[in-house]
């Protein structure tokens, strides 16, 4: 009996974690972003909502922050700690989201 409950309570948690969406590496690259553009890149604030902008568009204006074309506060240094496949990740990911 003990053994049938221990396989069952096994099985009931493999099968929630089956069901769990799967989180991207773009969309695992991109939580980072949620502190200031918001859940998914929807800002409720005066920073910039990422959500819907083109990933060419995100592309460009980090590599501006990465190379020192464009100043900020925060931005340019957390540019510089992705790689442009990261960026690339990013960039799709927030392109996919709905704004």
């Amino acid at each position: 009996m003990l053994r049938k409950l221990l396989f069952l309570s096994l099985l009931g948690a493999f099968g929630a974690a089956q069901a769990a969406p799967m989180v991207s590496p773009g969309q695992s690259l991109a939580a980072t972003c949620f502190n200031c553009h918001g859940p998914h890149g929807v800002s409720t604030t005066a920073i910039p909502s990422l959500a819907g902008r083109s990933a060419q568009s995100i592309e460009e204006t980090m590599a501006e922050y990465k190379s020192g074309k464009r100043t900020g506060t925060i931005m340019p240094q957390l540019a510089k700690g992705y790689t442009d496949e990261q960026i690339k990740l990013i960039a799709a990911y927030f392109a996919q989201q709905k704004h």
